[in-house]
């Protein structure tokens, strides 16, 4: 219900990208991705700021190096918590000219083989079950494992200050 409403409210599609795609996804623990495109970047932050009582400065500039294509693209992202439903979302807002690129470098890990599954669901169970792997190190172990081990990827994703 929550994103079929966010989808109306907001008048475009929501794209789904990350565990939530793959095996490795961990109901009321892992995190969901989505991308909104728009021609308008300003004005969807500040539909979600209303709709979802998001402070403004949760939004962080990103830029997005995409070596397969070769093209540098910049948007938005920011995390939102549920609490009373127990969901956590990362949004990430791009301008509607970077559709395809963002689509085709999401999609490029969405099957990703049974074993890498398996391994990065022994790290979730580090970091979310037994707490004994913390935060900036699982991010880097999945990075590590998803973009070199698997696709080979050298795209860049880098948070800048506002």
């Amino acid at each position: 219900h929550f994103f079929n409403n966010l989808k109306i409210y907001l008048d475009t599609p929501l794209y789904f990208y990350g565990s939530i795609q793959r095996n490795d996804y961990v109901s009321q623990q892992s995190d969901i991705d989505v991308d909104i495109f728009t021609e308008n970047e300003k004005s969807t932050i500040l539909k979600l700021t209303n709709l979802l009582n998001i402070e403004r400065s949760e939004f962080k500039r990103v830029v997005y190096k995409i070596d397969k294509l070769n093209v540098v693209v910049s948007g938005y992202k920011a995390p939102y918590i549920d609490e009373k439903n127990n969901l956590k979302v990362e949004f990430a807002i791009f301008n509607e000219k970077y559709k395809d690129a963002i689509l085709y470098e999401h999609r490029s890990k969405f099957e990703i083989p049974y074993l890498l599954s398996l391994i990065l669901l022994i790290f979730k169970y580090l970091h979310y079950d037994l707490g004994i792997l913390p935060l900036e190190y699982y991010r880097k172990i999945k990075k590590f494992l998803i973009n070199t081990c698997y696709d080979d990827n050298k795209s860049e994703f880098v948070t800048l200050p506002m």
